[in-house]
């Protein structure tokens, strides 16, 4: 987190593009448009970030067109091909039930992809808009914000969700992801908080609030703009967590349950053919894992691009 709140740090300082001809330079360069457009193409020159955007967008197709990958139903099934090997017409083979593997990994992605998406966009609206208030206003509302944070801070992850979800009783994927939203908003708003605070005191702030800036421009339109780096790392890192943890919740009985389809799901039912099969744990768990990792390639690229301090 100190990595994260020291790139909102660096970039605090930044006049925001469009507020007026504040430049840094001789040269008459505005920062934060140059920020931006340097950390672009440092991003762009960075083979591990290509990659690791290219498989996400892999996936992500997936889960949005499944039927660009394949033409197989995952529903059309036939115990004669139970555990059938890979073969070239069917590359991941057929599961205990018959079922093209293959098939079933694409449409898998869509559940745990759905998940991520939705818990980080809330997390990111409701964390960022609580810690955005918390640390402008500072006083009593950043005291019961953040008391509030410290309550939640307080509930283990795993554990919390495990217990909520068996409260629950409907485990499917809107009570996952509030499950997720309401257990890692706290974060997100920490980060902000501690970025905004950075950012408050600055002087192109205090000259806005001079000509008569209303709070509500000074917090969206100056200071969001300029503390938003490390939200956006943070994001882009705990969308990985959160593919990771959808697969864990559904391993452990708590998650998706059949017939849904899901990586967590192909993790959990053939689990006791590894020995016999390997096949059938490692082409989904394979694609978690580089899910998972992509993800946090890229939040650490975007970390490293938007801090000077790593150039």
């Amino acid at each position: 987190m100190s990595d994260l709140t020291s790139a909102g740090t660096a970039i605090g300082g930044a006049p925001v593009a469009g507020d007026g001809p504040t430049t840094d330079a001789p040269g008459g360069k505005e920062r934060s448009a140059s920020l931006w457009a340097d950390a672009r193409r440092q991003l762009l020159r960075d083979p591990v970030f290509v990659i690791a955007l290219l498989y996400i967008l892999a996936v992500g197709s997936m889960a949005a067109f499944p039927k660009l990958w394949t033409s197989q139903d995952p529903r059309a099934c036939s115990t004669d091909r139970s555990r059938v090997s890979p073969s070239g017409e069917h590359p991941f083979g057929f599961d205990v039930l018959g079922c093209d593997y293959y098939a079933h990994a694409i449409y898998g992605a869509r559940p745990s992809m759905v998940i991520a998406v939705m818990a980080t966009s809330g997390i990111v609206l409701f964390g960022g808009v609580l810690g955005l208030l918390a640390g402008y206003y500072g006083g009593w509302v950043d005291a019961v914000i953040s008391r509030v944070m410290d309550i939640f801070f307080s509930l283990p992850f795993l554990l919390g969700a495990i217990v909520f979800l068996t409260v629950i009783k409907r485990q499917n994927i809107w009570t996952i992801t509030a499950v997720l939203f309401l257990l890692a908003w706290p974060t997100i708003a920490r980060i902000i908080r501690g970025s905004v605070i950075s950012s408050k005191d600055l002087d192109y702030v205090h000259a806005a609030k001079a000509v008569g800036a209303r709070n509500s421009r000074l917090m969206f339109r100056h200071i969001l703009p300029n503390a938003i780096a490390p939200m956006l790392v943070y994001a882009t890192i705990v969308l990985g967590s959160f593919v990771a943890a959808e697969a864990t919740l559904t391993f452990l009985g708590v998650g998706l349950q059949q017939p849904a389809q899901s990586w967590g799901i192909m993790i959990s039912t053939h689990q006791v053919y590894f020995l016999d099969d390997p096949w059938l744990l490692l082409f989904p768990c394979g694609l978690l894992v580089g899910t998972v990792l992509s993800f946090i390639l890229m939040g650490d690229a975007l970390r490293d691009a938007l801090d000077p301090k790593f150039r």
